[in-house]
């Protein structure tokens, strides 16, 4: 078994619902569980942060889970729970009614044309360090959160 965090985000439709959903999803999926989330934020699209068109706030969370599945076939049963949950991908960045990334995967490292682990952005985003840190605080350093704290997240749940 492995330890993996995923991120969830939403911000179309009822991004709350969207993402309690993809938490009971998720620890649906085969050889593995759910062991934590963390609570829901509520955070500004980065295009907004930006500077470019905005879009409606997003409800963001993190899963940490254990799994025994290998991490291609992780990332291939999240995207098969965004496609159930609506999501289309018209252009980068767009708005959608979920999100999941694989952020974490064990102590592995994957450069692959499908999947990067550690995810290559997740450093830079407070939606992304301030729910992992709820669950997970011995990942996100003081320096790290101290880096995105010019990006607001505020805790709804």
């Amino acid at each position: 078994m492995v330890t993996a965090y995923i991120a969830l985000g939403a911000n179309l439709g009822d991004a709350e619902a969207a993402i309690r959903q993809a938490f009971i999803a998720i620890n649906a999926l085969p050889g593995g569980s759910v062991k934590k989330t963390s609570s829901l934020y509520k955070t500004a699209p980065l295009e907004t942060l930006h500077g470019y068109a905005p879009g409606g706030d997003y409800i963001n969370a993190v899963v940490e889970i254990e799994t025994s599945l290998s991490a291609p076939a992780l990332l291939q049963h999240l995207q098969q729970i965004e496609q159930a949950a609506g999501r289309v991908r018209p252009h980068i960045n767009a708005p959608r009614t979920l999100d999941l990334d694989l952020l974490l995967y064990g102590e592995g490292r994957i450069d692959s044309t499908s999947l990067t682990v550690p995810h290559p952005r997740m450093w830079q985003r407070a939606f992304v360090l301030v729910p992992l840190a709820e669950i997970a605080p011995r990942l996100v350093t003081a320096n790290a959160l101290k880096a995105v704290e010019d990006q607001p997240v505020v805790r709804t749940r």
